[in-house]
């Protein structure tokens, strides 16, 4: 077996956020498995972004199917390929529109996370604009022979500069757009770093009246709750100008959309939401994708899901010949499905193996071992079809975290402490009229729930 060759900040990072059950930012090519159409088909919409493009994707999946997970790897996948990328996780106080200033938030919380595949862990704003400045100075160095000493030389910068704003004013809110960028090269070119610090503010968001964005940089807008995804547009068709591929947004938790109590609330969200999806696919927007995570409920439920709202719903609803036997990957909802035996297996084996090299220890699980672990997963959860990876993995490390912390403990012990509660009836015989009403009970609490 080839040795494992992982730094020791990607396996920590990989073994502290699934333990915990969360998805970790880096070192997820080292543990990723299956989601193959599903990854060909989202890098496909990546090349048609770089050609000038536009995508919009909802992927559903229920709660530890991978959906996160499939977002943070196409998230490493696009900075790899030159995107800028931002992520932001939807919550009560994080919305697309609302009467708070939540649609502002989202638009802060995805700028608080741009990043780029020199600055992965977000905050690049500003790297992005002096990378912009510094590449078009060396340009005129290098292509035009001007030396940086010249007397002309901030002007011809200047000039560049005006090519790239002044070819954005045409566009909505991009003449003030193109105002700030002027704004923050002058702050540069004279060092003054409040007209800079400025420039950024507007740019993050933080202006909270145009009074105060007028007195400090002669801007009469701001970016507010209605106009925030305007200014998406902008950055997406900035960064393509300055030589990115493309500007993708990875938007998760869109169930917190749907558990929005006041319909007038949520059904501005979902119209806030249509307007994403018709931009992105007429061609309205260039150069940006918009990637959105939630439950099947989120989106098939037809009293408050997206499915409730008529002209979502005739958008995103599957064709008549899309079948579970034939799945497309072209339309708008990417369901993600279980994983296979086979994928899962897979899974099991390199968090062995990977939490073996973390503490350095020599693997000791066979697959065959691997095998018992997932039948009896399947057993305790009662159908095949309940079995997410995020359970898989949060139950397969705690064994492995009690067999290395444990050396008297036992694989098959172990095991056998988590045997299904249908292999301990069979094996003492019919249940008594306790349990039968036990049963009742049970029927009824879970009468409850919806499927």
């Amino acid at each position: 077996m080839t040795e494992l060759k992982i730094p020791r900040r990607l396996t920590t990072a990989l073994m502290n956020s699934f333990t915990a059950g969360v998805v970790p930012r880096v070192g997820l090519e080292h543990i990723a498995v299956g989601r193959k159409p599903e990854v060909e088909a989202l890098l496909q919409d990546m090349d048609n972004i770089q050609e000038g493009g536009a995508a919009f994707r909802l992927i559903s999946g229920r709660y530890g199917s991978g959906k996160s997970f499939l977002l943070q790897i196409l998230r490493n996948y696009a900075m790899d390929r030159d995107f800028v990328v931002a992520d932001a996780d939807l919550s009560p106080e994080r919305r697309l529109v609302g009467t708070k200033g939540q649609g502002l938030a989202t638009y802060r919380e995805l700028m608080t996370h741009l990043s780029t595949r020199t600055r992965p862990d977000g905050g690049a704003l500003e790297v992005i604009l002096q990378k912009w400045i510094s590449a078009i100075q060396q340009s005129l160095v290098q292509k035009e022979g001007i030396s940086a000493d010249d007397p002309g030389f901030s002007l011809r910068v200047e000039q560049r500069i005006f090519e790239v704003t002044g070819s954005m004013q045409s566009l909505v809110h991009g003449f003030d757009f193109a105002k700030v960028l002027t704004a923050y090269w002058k702050g540069c070119k004279l060092g003054d770093d409040d007209v800079k610090q400025a420039a950024l503010r507007w740019l993050r968001g933080e202006y909270r009246t145009r009074t105060e964005a007028r007195q400090e940089l002669g801007v009469g807008m701001i970016i507010d709750d209605e106009s925030w995804y305007d200014y998406m547009k902008l950055w997406a068709e900035f960064t393509a100008l300055i030589g990115y591929k493309g500007l993708l947004l990875f938007i998760d938790e869109g169930v917190n959309l749907y558990k929005i109590t006041n319909t007038v609330s949520r059904q501005s969200n979902y119209e806030k939401l249509l307007t994403l999806f018709n931009d992105t696919m007429q061609g309205k927007a260039r150069h940006l994708g918009i990637l959105l995570g939630g439950t099947p409920q989120f989106v098939e439920d037809e009293r408050r899901g997206l499915f409730s709202y008529d002209a979502l719903r005739s958008r995103l609803i599957d064709g008549r010949y899309g079948s579970q036997s034939y799945r497309t990957y072209s339309s708008p909802i990417l369901t993600l499905s279980m994983l296979s035996h086979e994928e899962i297996l897979i899974l099991l084996q390199k968090l062995r193996d990977i939490h073996a090299l973390h503490y350095q220890y020599p693997a000791a699980l066979e697959d065959a071992q691997l095998v018992a672990f997932m039948q009896n997963a399947v057993n305790r959860l009662g159908a095949e079809e309940l079995l997410t990876p995020r359970e898989v993995v949060r139950d397969f490390l705690d064994l492995l975290h009690t067999l290395h912390q444990h050396p008297d403990s036992n694989f098959d012990t172990l095991l056998g402490k988590r045997s299904s509660p249908a292999q301990t009836s069979a094996s003492t015989g019919a249940k008594s009229s306790s349990d039968e009403n036990q049963e009742d009970d049970s029927d009824d609490f879970l009468a409850e729930f919806e499927l």
